[in-house]
Parts: structure tokens; C-alpha cells; sequence
């Protein structure tokens, strides 16, 4: 019990991470600007959605989808971790900006879902660690840990003004570049791991 419940956090912490919530909360606020609440929170439930159905499709068929292209495991998880860690840099060093938009298009799915949420490193972290599941047990508790970090995400969405009010731009930035030191972290395990099992 007590194995399944870190398996729990430990994939949920990664994931919440990895999806570089404080980051999103600043692009959603960006991008939203100029909507009601109403509006914001109608968006900020569809983009839960897509992420929710993006994910999980990329968690359930990593392993058909390297046995499809004859890619290694070990190889793609040093692909991941490299363009993983490049993502974490961008957002230490402050260049993963997000643009307001002028236009009064739909930017749930494109682009707050897909790429700023999930984007290459997530997608390449998510394909990782669902084909490293061996047993249904692992493969539950993970599902369950993906669905709970994508539904944080889209509470804190949900919550995004008042969290900009609490906390200030200021605030978020910080907390953006905290993430991003997390991921990097994340991203070098990935890496190596791959590294190491690729060469031994």
C-alpha cells in the first residue's frame, strides 16, 4: 500500500510539474485578458479537457507507438530529457513568453492546451513514463496520479484571477522560474537514466 501511494505522488508531483503550471496561469491570463469570468472559466474547463484527452491518449500507447518506429525506450528518454531540460531553461532564464492575442479566437485547445501545456518535452515525459509501467496495478495508480495533476492544472485555472491578485506578476514569475528548476531536475533524471541503460 504504502508502495502504491509514493508511485502515486511521485508520478503526480512529476506531472504537475512537468505541465509548468505558474506558467500556464500567466499565458491563460495573457490570452484571456479581455473575457469575463464567465468566458475565462468556460475556457479554462475545455482546456482541461483537451489536456485530460491528450495525456492519457500519449500515457496508454507510448509503447505501441515506439514499437511502431522501432525507437528504444532508452532512446527516446534521452530525446525527452534533452528537450525537456531545453524547456526548463527557457522558463528559468525567462524567455517562454506568451503573447496576448487580438483576435477573439478560441485559444483553449490551441495554443494553451497544446503546445503550452503539453508540448514537446511533456509529450516526450508522458509517452516515458507510461510505456515504463509494467504491472496494471502501476498502470492504474499512474492513470489515477495524471488525472488528479490535470485536474490541479485546471483548478488553478479556474482560480487564475485571484491567484494573479494574491500573488502579483511578480509572484508568478518567481514561481515559474522555481518550476522550471524542478523540471530541469526532472528532465537531467530522464536523461540519464536513459543514458545509462542505452550504454550498459
Amino acid at each position: 500500500m504504502l508502495e502504491m501511494l509514493t508511485l502515486f505522488v511521485n508520478i503526480f508531483l512529476k506531472i504537475f510539474m512537468i505541465f509548468t503550471p505558474f506558467f500556464v496561469i500567466s499565458a491563460f491570463l495573457s490570452l484571456t485578458k479581455d473575457d469575463t469570468p464567465a468566458e475565462r472559466q468556460r475556457v479554462a474547463l475545455k482546456v482541461t479537457m483537451a489536456v485530460g484527452l491528450t495525456c492519457f491518449a500519449l500515457f496508454q500507447f507510448g509503447s505501441y507507438i515506439f514499437a511502431l518506429f522501432g525507437i528504444t525506450l532508452d532512446a527516446f528518454r534521452i530525446g525527452a530529457g534533452a528537450i525537456l531540460f531545453l524547456s526548463a531553461v527557457s522558463m528559468i532564464q525567462g524567455r517562454a513568453t506568451v503573447s496576448a492575442q487580438d483576435t477573439k479566437e478560441d485559444v483553449a485547445v490551441v495554443p494553451l492546451a497544446i503546445p503550452i501545456i503539453v508540448g514537446p518535452g511533456t509529450i516526450g515525459a508522458l509517452l516515458v513514463m507510461g510505456a515504463g509501467l509494467k504491472t496494471l496495478p502501476e498502470t492504474i495508480i499512474a492513470c489515477l496520479a495524471l488525472l488528479c495533476a490535470v485536474l490541479a492544472v485546471g483548478g488553478l485555472l479556474l482560480v487564475a484571477g485571484r491567484l494573479e491578485r494574491f500573488l502579483g506578476q511578480q509572484g508568478l514569475t518567481i514561481l515559474t522560474k522555481l518550476t522550471g528548476l524542478f523540471v530541469s531536475a526532472i528532465a537531467a533524471q530522464i536523461f540519464f537514466t536513459g543514458l545509462k541503460n542505452f550504454l550498459g
